[in-house]
């Protein structure tokens, strides 16, 4: 059982943190004063030059497979680079990917979205959630009614990440009402130029996120993606993959913040003492380095069944829940640290305490991985103390 990172999986996570403290984290000043004047954190102008010096070091569709131009690293090294590039908060991603489920396009409809998207000419949103259906996904009640070769879309979606930048989304709507949502919700390619609109969500955090209106917007049938009434398996895998990274996301963050605090316990003095002497302040770092290692390995776990193959689900839910709480508990740590320094806005400590919070929400509520979790112990689906 070796846990090592070989010599080239070392020299690609050192290549990404050199990246981020040379090229992002310079620009955290700047993000955090254009978020309190109310402006984007970052341009796209200034993503984009950023994406274009990350693909002359060869980062360029991490997640791509090699025929679209991507470096396939696999899930296990995407796990290791989504860790560093948490470290910061500038909103950057390295280009050349597309949604998973957009890799289920036919042939003409690669042509149109998963190619453009890959070359970041296009640019999607994954449109599930509805007001009423939530962690209750199977509970969405958008229609699609069929028009000859058209099918017309009635209803709303709400906190679509991207849905107000987005030109085309991924929409999840009831075909079959008989079949219910695991056998009768197809997945449609709707371009924003067929009639929908989108509004701003105003959120605590920086995430602003959209609803997505309907009102008899008409899509061809050649735009169903995958097959029909076979959309509900589609959002699950989109689901499925994003657990386990927010678990990395998670490292990330809560290295940053811890070793923030650190560094601040050595300098901050009280009754003639640096607060590092303090068994107070001691016990909180000491604690949020073992929950900080725990997340990691169980996210890395996760990553590496998916590398292998196999069903990760289980693994996954347990590294979402896990982590998702554990970085809310280090960040709350890192500004009981920082005082009242770390309720102001002149750090990121306040920042990452409103967006991480969003954490134990999206991708499944910490009560909808409890369900999961329970679930397969209960059914036998998992045994405990078995290897996945």
């Amino acid at each position: 059982m070796d846990f090592s990172l070989t010599d080239e999986q070392k020299m690609v996570q050192q290549t990404v943190r050199d990246f981020v403290k040379r090229e992002l984290m310079p620009l955290e000043g700047d993000v955090l004063r254009n978020e309190r004047e109310g402006r984007p954190g970052i341009e796209p102008g200034k993503i984009r030059e950023l994406q274009r010096k990350a693909k002359e070091m060869g980062f360029w569709g991490i997640n791509t497979p090699e025929e679209y131009g991507g470096a396939n690293l696999g899930p296990l090294m995407t796990a290791v680079v989504s860790m560093e590039l948490a470290r910061t908060f500038v909103p950057f991603a390295f280009g050349g990917n597309a949604d998973n489920i957009l890799y289920y396009c036919n042939e003409e409809q690669k042509q149109r979205y998963l190619i453009p998207t890959i070359n970041g000419e296009r640019r999607s949103c994954f449109a599930l959630t509805e007001p009423g259906a939530g962690s209750d996904a199977a509970n969405i009640q958008m229609r699609a009614i069929q028009d000859g070769d058209h099918w017309i879309l009635n209803g709303e979606k709400v906190f679509i990440t991207n849905g107000n930048e987005a030109d085309f989304a991924m929409v999840f709507a009831v075909t079959d009402v008989e079949k219910g949502a695991h056998g009768g919700v197809t997945c449609f390619l709707v371009d924003r130029e067929m009639g929908w609109r989108s509004d701003y969500i105003h959120t605590m955090g920086e995430w602003g996120p959209a609803s997505l209106y309907f009102e008899n917007v008409r899509v061809p049938e050649k735009n169903i993606l995958g097959k029909l009434n076979g959309g509900f398996n589609l959002g699950m895998q989109w689901i499925g993959a994003g657990r386990w990274a927010i678990a990395c996301r998670a490292v990330g963050v809560a290295e940053r913040a811890l070793q923030m605090a650190i560094d601040y316990s050595h300098t901050r003095v009280t009754f003639g003492k640096p607060i590092a002497d303090r068994q107070a302040i001691q016990w909180m770092i000491a604690d949020s380095h073992v929950e900080i290692e725990a997340t990691r390995w169980l996210a890395l776990y996760a990553a590496w069944l998916a590398e292998q193959k196999q069903d990760n689900r289980h693994a996954s839910s347990i590294a979402k829940l896990h982590g998702s709480n554990m970085v809310n508990h280090v960040v709350d740590r890192v500004l009981q640290i920082h005082g009242g320094m770390g309720y102001t806005k002149e750090l990121p400590v306040e920042r990452w305490y409103r967006e991480v919070r969003l954490w134990r929400i999206f991708e499944g509520t910490d009560e909808i991985q409890r369900f999961i979790i329970s679930r397969n112990l209960l059914r036998g689906h998992v045994k405990l103390g078995e290897a996945l």
